[in-house]
This record gives C-alpha cells, structure tokens and sequence, in this order.
C-alpha cells in the first residue's frame, strides 16, 4: 500500500489525487506501511534555493536519526522533466518553526538545505519515503519578512501542480524483481583509458587535456573533469608542449600529426581492440585492396578508422547499403567492422557483402569486441523474462545504443537512460519484472544506485542472471605505468 501524507494545511487536496489508498497524517509520528510520500512546504537553509522552488529530500534527519529517500532520484527527475525548479539534498525536521539566521546557518552547516517539521516523523525506515517540499521561506526572505503571504501562496501553487508526478509515483510503487544481466559495464578497453587519465592526473598533474570524451560516459567524464581533466575537441585547442591523452575511440594519423606539430606530450588511451581494426585496414589498403568499414560513419571509432586510409575505405551501415555499395574492383575487397556493433546486423551486413564480392577479404576472428558481443548474449537473455529493460549509458554510446536494440529485437520493451534520474516513472507502472543492464562506458554504481532507488518504491527481489565472467585486462601506456 502506498501513500500521501501531507501537511494539514494542503492534507484534503493532495489525498483526492493520489492514485492508490492514501493516508493523511494529521498527528505526529504516525507510520504508514508501504512506500509514502510527503508533501508540503518548507524552509530553504542554503542560498539558491527561491520561494516556489521545490525541494525533494534524499534523505531526513531529525535528532540523531537519519532516513533514507531510495527514490528520490525519480522524483527528481521526474519533476524536472515538467518544468519544475527542483533541489535535492537533505531535509531536517525540527520541533519547531525555523526562522533565525543562526538556527538556519547551523543546520546548513550539517548538510542540510531545507527545513520542516514533518517529515522524519511520519516517514518508515526501510527507504521507502519520498519527500516533496515546496519552499516558502528562505534565508533572505524569512517567515516574518515582507511578501510572506504571497511567498505561501505561490509555494502552495506550485505544489498543487506535481499532482501528475505523484500519481506517477503511486502508479509505479510495488514489489518487485530484478534480472541483472551479466557481464555488464565496465569493459578492459574502458577501465584502461579511465585508468589512464587518472595516473596522467597522478604522475603530471593537472590539467590533462584529453581529446573528445575519453570514453562516451557522461558521468566518467564529469568525475575526471571534477578531478583536472581538461575535455577539447580538436588539437588545437591544446597549449603547446601540453600533455594530451588521445580518447579509447582511437584517431586518424592526421590527428597525431597535428599533436606532433604542437609538441604536445601524447599518450594513447586507444582501446587494443580498435587498434587492431587500424592495423587491418592498414595492411589492406598497402594491398590496394578496397576496405568496406561496417559501421556508423559519424561514430568517432569509423571516424579515426576511416582517417587511416581514406582513399581505400568505404563505410557502409548495415545491409541494405551493403547491397547497393559499388566498388572500384570487386576482386580486391576486404571488410573491417566498428567494434561496437550489434553482433547480429553486423554479421548479416558481412554476410551480404561475401554474397556479392566471392573474393572478399575479412579478420581472422570478427572486429565486435567480446565485451559488446558478451553484453548483448546477456542482455537478450533477461529481456525474454521482462516486462521492462533498462540500459544504463549515454545516448552517444554505440555499444549502449545496441543494447536497447538488442533488447527490443527479444521482445521487451528497452530504455536507455544515463541514470536513474532520466528513468520516466510511467515506464515503471505495471512491470513487475525489469531487467537492468550497462554499456562497456557506464559506471557499475550506476546499477546499485538504479536498484536502491527501485528499492525505494516497494520491495526489490535481485536476481544475477549471467554466468559469464570476464578476466581480460589491457596494460596500460608505457608513458602513465612507467615509474
């Protein structure tokens, strides 16, 4: 059972909206079974937060008690995505009406960046409350400053619009299970270039300019930029002499000319696997063979390979363009692949253009690298047992992107989402069973943080659905492991 407990003043008109049994707690320390939902005002304690903003708690504290808010990452973004201005971050609950300037900057100093007097004491302690405030008063505009009445009438406003959101909630509350696909995340290609930002920031410190995204992980590069890392699109961007880290996409030999013009010190995060579709095309261009690159030209990956022999490459997407590509002589063909396709269009596309060149030429083993081919077996092995799959990468992710592919061609209905803030609490309404899976470039924290906040809306029941392990680990470059 889940339910809405709201302040007194606003208790009868959120209680009508809520989409499931709903319980207004009027009296102090009142608990309610199942996930609950607080809504009412507050007090801002930091600077930032506006009259009419809302505020939505990860977590309540009062005394020397601390409540978790699992969910609370939904809401938040949820709320964004109609328009609300939101803060997330602690909210403590006090006996009593905070409203001097050294009350607040006290609380604030504890971590705290709203106040009421409600919450901890109607929330359980499994995680399962969510906390929505609307802000009232703040540190300039206190309770008994000028404009009060029309400050609590705007805040009053604003709360009554999230009336959509927390139904939302109450739709997508309930127990369930999770199939988590394995492997997942983080491949060796990844964990290197990661791994050799970080020693380049250790051994040189910062700023370590990096060329394009080290890997497409929005929240990898905000870790590394927040630690010294300097994200540039092209090389001219970069100080003379500077050090520059080339990206795990790999870059055409124009890119390191231009590094070599510059005097730049460069080290090469280029995944051993994408060098290796360098080296084939490479060796077949030098046969004056025609190399017909599987893959999506505007990816960074068919970009630098493309750059090392642009006279001999021809890309082609997928089969339909593989029928149709014309080239100089049908004799002398070869084929590479991007390494991040999905296994089976890729292998199809391969398979159309043996069909037409009898001659063809191709790699010993195929250029998919195991880690996109092992999460795509593992994530079509969970979507025929789900409701719902959720991938967690970026949308500039290719091997992410091909996971949701992959999950749809199963049968299951895919999203792919950078977190969980991104994950539509309407998608989550009826699935009982979500299998979760994450790109070779998305952090596996991304994961525990989707399943805690799955966790906040009702029991979670995980299940590990892969065997499959991998041991495969690249050394890194010679310039970041050497003493």
């Amino acid at each position: 059972m889940s339910g809405v407990v709201c302040t007194p003043l606003y208790a009868e008109w959120l209680a009508v909206r809520a989409a499931r049994p709903v319980h207004t707690g009027r009296s102090r320390g009142s608990r309610h079974e199942g996930p609950v939902l607080v809504a009412g005002v507050a007090g801002a304690l930091v600077d930032g937060i506006a009259p009419g903003d809302l505020v939505v708690a990860t977590e309540i504290q009062h005394h020397q008690r601390t409540v978790s808010c699992d969910a609370a990452p939904f809401l938040v973004g949820e709320l964004r995505r109609r328009g609300f201005t939101v803060h997330a971050g602690r909210v403590v609950t006090t006996d009593h009406v905070v409203d001097s300037p050294a009350e607040r900057a006290a609380l604030a100093a504890q971590g705290a960046v709203a106040v009421d007097t409600e919450s901890a004491l109607l929330a359980g302690g499994d995680g399962r409350t969510v906390v929505v405030r609307a802000v009232v008063d703040t540190p300039g505009r206190p309770l008994r400053a000028w404009g009060m009445p029309a400050r609590g009438v705007r805040a009053l406003r604003e709360l009554r619009r999230t009336a959509g959101v927390i139904n939302a909630w109450s739709a997508a509350t309930g127990e369930r299970e999770v199939l988590l696909a394995g492997p997942r995340s983080f491949c060796a290609g990844v964990e290197r270039a990661i791994e050799t930002v970080e020693r380049a920031l250790e051994r040189f410190g910062a700023p370590v300019y990096v060329r394009r995204q080290i890997v497409h992980n929005r929240h990898v590069v905000s870790d590394l930029e927040r630690r010294g890392a300097v994200f540039v699109e092209e090389v001219d961007a970069v100080p003379e002499g500077s050090l520059l880290v080339l990206a795990a996409h790999g870059v055409a030999p124009a890119v390191r000319a231009q590094a070599a013009e510059r005097q730049l010190r460069v080290v090469d995060a280029t995944c051993p696997l994408v060098a290796k579709v360098h080296q084939e095309v490479r060796r077949y261009a030098d046969h004056d063979d025609t190399v017909v690159l599987i893959g999506h030209a505007d990816h960074e990956e068919v970009v630098g390979t493309t750059g090392e022999a642009p006279g001999h490459v021809l890309v082609v997407a997928g089969p339909a363009e593989a029928e149709t590509i014309q080239v100089p002589d049908p004799t002398r063909v070869a084929y590479a692949m991007q390494t991040t396709l999905a296994v089976e269009e890729a292998s199809e596309t391969a398979a159309v253009l043996r069909r037409r060149f009898p001659a063809l030429k191709g790699p010993r083993t195929d250029d998919i690298c195991y880690a996109t081919s092992n999460r795509q077996a593992g994530v079509r092995a969970i979507a025929r047992q789900s409701d719902l799959v959720i991938v967690l990468g970026s949308q500039n992710s290719s091997n992410s992107r091909r996971l949701a592919e992959v999950a749809e061609a199963a049968g299951a209905p895919a999203v792919l989402i950078d977190d969980a803030t991104e994950l539509e609490l309407a998608r989550l309404a009826g699935a009982s069973r979500i299998g979760i899976t994450a790109g070779a470039s998305a952090p596996p924290t991304l994961v525990d943080e989707l399943v805690r906040c799955l966790s906040g809306l009702g029991p979670v029941m995980v299940t590990e659905a892969g065997e499959l392990t991998e041991d495969i680990r690249f050394a890194l470059p010679k310039e970041v492991s050497q003493a």
